[in-house]
């Protein structure tokens, strides 16, 4: 965990205000800036020290070689990584000769400020040299969401208390060394000096340098322009060569006095433009950002937030910490997306290089239902990155043996990248998520255009998967055997309850969608007897059900197993992924993330609230939560059924997931969809929302230590905002026509012209609250027992 007292708790910011060398890595991914196509890790300007250098840009990689012990068919044959590239963040200092490094001399002061409104990441520093000469440094970095290729960082030096000479290099820097790689699968495969130069140069007070990869061959280019600001008699010089640039800029300031850079950056990465291209697209994107100046670059990301936060933001009154960190969760959420613009959002967004920079199921599962709702451009852009991918996707299937697309399990270009079938392949059920993606943003959105030119072939495919991976048993019943779920901890199960409700849900999208759009799905070959069989696969679904238990097996025979020794297990031994064999974890009943209880989240409509009760009270015990995809899920179900104090912690587990660093890996970039499960767990938990069939639902009701919950959302070209006490809810249209939502199972009208307020029902107690496997309690947030209010 982070633990140092650093973090301020603010409503509007992240405050750290003093500098710990000790978790430096962990505090580069969450001062991290990006737009979603551009990613900075916020390395100290200087270089050095640093825990992990980042800079990337997005689905630019390498290939390498994915080794096998025993080969098999289907096995991939390379994996992606993501590149750190050229670095442009760094800006040296020298004092009177003296390097500026905040490991010698002496730290006076130090700050780092990520402001969440302005989208800038600020930085104050105090520091007297080794020979007593003291300075002040302010700097600002921005990743402009307005200017998709461009970064530009603020930066001011100035004396304290007696004159100085000064020398500032301001650098772009390619193949920078890394750490040393970790024994943990998490992490990511690190490629030494992976670029190689193709074309630098040097221009007055601007720079360029291109590469290219060795094996994916995919080319690059960073550019990095300047305006130089100061007492008279400044001097600069520019240099070049294969893998550095550099501005050298000389002063004498005085007391009083500031020398003033603005350091513009631009970088490009087309997939198809040749090498004199390339080096000109960042000319001109460099070029771009200099004429709209510090000044229009910072205004226009204030604009953009502006924007976002006024039909995004998450109130919460009785918590400033967890207010801050929800906050931070949505910013993180949106700068991982906002500008991908048909690229993927990975895992870690661009905030770091954990888990290769790959793309997995959680993008649709849990970031893309924010941004549906908050920033749909950004959604809409997510699901058109996999359209594009669904040639690689149907050879994959080809090459299985199935029909239709088979999506795969991390990937960054479209390619399977997972070289662990049984985790990897068998998960089947990134192929739900991704088409129940679309089927939400459409019902979200009612985007015509999405449908024909994306969403439709997407679910037709997905559900030509389904119809040829499953089966009609004797009886009648369509089963998915052999496949793998959520929970990470069992693998090649049959009839997983999650993947066969949300392949239902696929199947009757599909044909549906079918129905509306006949001309265009007869281009895709569909004809009536193919619909037909999706709906009777759909019909007659298997959903497994222990009779004698009362309750949904995960998949079939799973409360059958033999239960984990939780008693015997160590502290030290969570995650049981590094400490125990697969082939255990995968025959006993230990739950890694939500997987039943996922189901009941997103496929509520296929419960009782009597089932969710008994489900939830029996997968309780049994999920430790060694991923941190699982939290926000078990809040979201635990305030349904009626723990709210529970859901609360389970929400703060969410929320706090980076700035306390509780999974122990945020050194390798923050956790992008547990973050947005913050929102989902304020939302959906506390909120109550549901959007089942494309009608939205409320149900909020409020954790003891909240007073108030506010929460906006778009919708169909509208703008609701909701509204909750302890005692009622109150909803209001900020935009768009009249609008019909439910509220504790009433139907409501809500208009422009008047808000309406609606009581809270009361909650009545009927059972006590079910505990977790021992050492595995979320931190407690609420009143004590966390039992129900």
């Amino acid at each position: 965990m982070i633990t140092h007292p650093a973090f301020v708790v603010e409503p509007w910011s992240v405050r750290e205000t003093e500098l710990d060398l000790d978790v430096l890595a962990q505090t580069e991914s969450v001062f991290a800036l990006s737009n979603g196509h551009i990613g900075l890790r916020a390395n100290l300007d200087e270089g050095e020290p640093f825990g992990m250098p980042g800079t990337y840009l997005n689905s630019f990689f390498e290939l390498r070689p994915l080794p096998y012990a025993e080969a098999g068919y289907g096995f991939p044959e390379s994996g992606q990584t993501v590149l750190n590239v050229t670095n442009g963040k760094i800006i040296r200092l020298l004092v009177d000769d003296e390097p500026f490094d905040v490991r010698y001399g002496k730290l006076l002061a130090h700050e780092r400020v990520l402001d969440l409104r302005e989208g800038v990441l600020r930085r104050q520093v105090e520091w007297q040299s080794p020979a007593g000469t003291a300075i002040r440094v302010n700097s600002t970095r921005l990743v402009s969401f307005v200017h998709r290729s461009a970064a530009a960082i603020l930066y001011e030096v100035e004396p304290i208390d007696s004159p100085l000479r000064v020398a500032v290099q301001s650098e772009l820097i390619a193949n920078e060394p890394g750490p040393p790689a970790a024994n943990d699968p998490r992490t990511a495969a690190l490629l030494e000096s992976p670029l190689q130069s193709e074309d630098f140069s040097d221009r007055d007070t601007r720079i360029v340098l291109a590469h290219s990869t060795r094996r994916s061959k995919l080319l690059m280019a960073a550019a990095m322009d300047h305006t130089v600001d100061g007492p008279a008699g400044i001097v600069s010089a520019a240099e070049s060569e294969a893998d550095l640039g550099r501005l050298t800029i000389a002063a004498d300031l005085a007391v009083g006095e500031r020398l003033t850079i603005v350091k513009f950056l631009s970088y490009g990465w087309p997939s198809q433009r040749s090498l004199q291209a390339v080096p000109d697209q960042v000319i001109a994107g460099v070029t771009k950002a200099k004429y709209a100046g510090w000044e229009g670059l910072l205004s226009g990301q204030r604009a953009y937030l502006d924007d976002f936060w006024s039909s995004a933001d998450v109130e919460l009154h009785g918590d400033t910490e967890l207010q801050q960190a929800v906050r931070f969760a949505l910013f993180h959420t949106l700068q991982a997306g906002a500008r991908a613009e048909q690229r993927a959002i990975p895992a870690k967004g661009l905030t770091g290089p954990g888990y290769d920079g790959h793309t997995f199921w959680d993008t649709e599962r849990f970031v893309l239902p924010v941004l549906t709702y908050t920033a749909p451009a950004a959604a809409a852009d997510a699901l058109r990155w996999r359209h594009s991918t669904l040639e690689p996707a149907r050879e994959r299937a080809h090459q299985l043996g199935f029909e239709g697309a088979t999506f795969p399990w991390r990937t960054i270009r479209g390619q399977e990248c997972s070289g662990y079938w049984p985790a990897g392949t068998a998960a089947f059920h990134v192929n739900a998520n991704i088409a129940d993606a679309v089927v939400r943003y459409q019902a979200a959105t009612a985007d015509e255009t999405f449908e024909l030119e994306a969403g439709l072939e997407i679910l037709v495919e997905t559900a030509r998967l389904w119809r040829s991976l499953g089966h009609h048993d004797a009886p009648g019943s369509f089963r998915i055997d052999g496949v793998t779920g959520p929970d990470e901890y069992s693998a090649i199960a049959d009839n997983n309850v999650f993947t066969n409700l949300l392949a239902q849900r696929n199947l009757l999208a599909a044909a549906d969608a079918v129905v509306r759009h006949p001309a265009e799905a007869a281009t895709l070959d569909v004809d009536p007897e193919e619909t037909a069989s999706w709906r009777d696969a759909a019909r007659e679904m298997v959903v497994p059900w222990d009779e004698a238990l009362g309750v949904h097996p995960q998949s079939e025979a799973f409360t059958d197993h033999q239960v984990w020794d939780f008693e015997n297990t160590k502290p030290d031994q969570y995650p049981l992924l590094l400490h125990f064999p697969y082939f255990d974890l995968y025959r006993k009943q230990v739950v890694k993330q939500a997987d039943l209880v996922l189901a009941l989240h997103w496929r509520g409509d296929a419960f009782t609230q009597e089932e969710k009760a008994n489900d939830f009270a029996y997968y309780e015990p049994l999920t430790v939560r060694d991923s941190s995809l699982s939290a926000c899920t078990q809040a979201v179900v635990a305030a349904e059924v009626g723990y709210l104090e529970l859901a609360y912690d389970y929400f703060g587990e969410a929320a706090l997931m980076d700035l306390h660093d509780l999974e122990h890996n945020t050194r390798d970039g923050v956790h992008i969809a547990a973050l947005a499960g913050s929102w989902i767990a304020a939302v959906a938990g506390f909120g109550g929302m549901r959007d089942h069939d494309g009608f939205l639902s409320f149900a909020p009701r409020l954790p003891a230590r909240l007073d108030r919950l506010s929460f906006r959302l778009r919708f169909r070209g509208r703008q609701l905002m909701v509204e909750a006490t302890k005692k009622e809810a109150t909803y209001t249209l900020l935009e768009g026509r009249q609008l019909d939502v439910s509220h504790h199972g009433d139907r409501i009208r809500v208009s422009k012209r008047k808000s309406v307020s609606q009581p809270i029902p009361p909650l009545v107690p009927d059972r006590p609250p079910p505990s977790q496997p021992p050492g595995r309690e979320p931190l407690r947030r609420g009143v004590a027992g966390g039992g129900k209010t």
